[in-house]
């Protein structure tokens, strides 16, 4: 799976992690996730973020 990039602030989403902190289980891809889902780092949104 991909992992995407925070334009923003350079935050890594990797889907083998996820992220715990915002409830999202590790192998849950990038695509995968909620419509409503930020950055946990600065709350981008997830049109903000590129394919690393």
């Amino acid at each position: 799976m991909d992992r995407w990039v925070c334009d923003p602030c350079g935050w890594v989403y990797d889907p083998a992690e996820g992220d715990p902190d915002g409830g999202i289980e590790p192998g849950v891809a990038f695509e995968d996730l909620p419509e409503d889902w930020v950055c946990p780092v600065c709350g981008a949104t997830k049109d903000l973020f590129s394919k690393e």
